[in-house]
């Protein structure tokens, strides 16, 4: 059995890598359904996704906690084109679940560290 600080330095660095595997995969699908798919050929909407990529590999906290925010504008929008014909109804569900699963692994990771700062056992 690891040790209580140990075990949460794993989850930690886990959420850590889910959390850009996630990010790295929407802004993928955003790009190859702007570049791809979308009339406008645009690829904007991925810019935003973007930024946080550093904060998040560097671990600032505060990166977490807005990208958790950030999140809902892709969330909506793969929500509102979801009903549209393929291939824009399949990258509109892959936004959802990319979206989704950066939500939760940022929220993860916010929480286990929070959790481990205050844990006198740390």
């Amino acid at each position: 059995m690891m040790p209580l600080h140990m075990e949460s330095t794993a989850k930690i660095e886990a959420t850590r890598w889910l959390a850009v595997g996630a990010l790295l995969a929407l802004i993928a699908v955003c790009l190859a359904w702007e570049l791809g798919h979308a009339q406008s050929r645009w690829a904007v909407k991925a810019l935003p996704l973007c930024i946080p990529l550093a904060g998040l590999l560097k671990r600032r906290m505060y990166t977490y906690r807005w990208v958790s925010l950030l999140v809902w504008l892709y969330f909506l929008e793969g929500v509102l084109r979801v009903a549209d014909r393929p291939p824009v109804s399949y990258f509109a569900s892959a936004e959802i679940a990319l979206s989704l699963l950066l939500f939760a692994a940022c929220a993860a990771h916010v929480r286990i560290r929070l959790k481990s700062a205050h844990d006198p056992a740390a």
